[in-house]
């Protein structure tokens, strides 16, 4: 077995800086959904819930939940050339590729968006994809990439920016590393303890290659 864990990172706020570019359509799919819209003041308050929460206090039914996923794809497959990788991100990649970490990306967005946000070279440096996953599915998926890669729950690292990253990962018996860059706010991630919380991105590689 490779020295290495295997290092599950999520996308949308762990690797790409995409919360700005969420806050920007949110509303219009609120309108077109039918849920109520995020005011300006409302936005701190809700980086520190969980999803769960957010749904909720939003006024989304679960059985609306694929069809705004799907919406929100396309969107972010529309938008993908605006979207950009967190600065020290693809030295992160970089420094844990070269040491032969094998890297899987854990996202709830499409496989094609996340390879052209990250460009060809830091996608090249995936070794699995487990991409589309439903808004509360990624333990799911996980399971699903540690069976097709052969590797126990207590060899992995998931790194991720929500509360439902942290709860996927827990769910599946692997370690979790919490970005305090992301969607959610540094204090809640911190809250709900997880195995590492990371200031930036060079942390996550230091504490793999540690």
């Amino acid at each position: 077995m490779d020295h290495h864990p295997l290092v599950v990172l999520d996308f949308d706020g762990t690797l790409a800086d995409s919360f700005g570019w969420f806050r920007s359509v949110l509303n219009g799919v609120a309108d077109r959904y039918r849920f109520r819209r995020v005011e300006a003041h409302e936005v701190e308050a809700l980086r520190g819930q969980g999803a769960r929460e957010i749904v909720r206090h939003l006024g989304i039914p679960r059985w609306k939940l694929p069809l705004i996923a799907r919406h929100m794809h396309r969107l972010a497959a529309r938008d993908a050339a605006g979207l950009a990788l967190f600065p020290g991100i693809e030295a992160m990649l970089a420094a844990l590729a070269e040491a032969g970490v094998p890297l899987a990306v854990l996202s709830s967005n499409r496989e094609d968006t996340v390879r052209r946000v990250l460009g060809p070279g830091n996608a090249d440096r995936i070794g699995h994809y487990a991409c589309g996953a439903s808004v509360f599915g990624k333990a799911r998926r996980l399971r699903r990439l540690l069976a097709r890669t052969g590797t126990a729950p207590e060899r992995v690292l998931c790194v991720g920016d929500e509360i439902r990253d942290l709860e996927a990962a827990r769910s599946v018996g692997c370690a979790f590393g919490a970005v305090v860059w992301g969607y959610t706010r540094a204090e809640a991630l911190a809250a709900q303890a997880p195995d590492h919380l990371f200031a930036e991105p060079a942390e996550i590689a230091a504490a793999v290659l540690a």
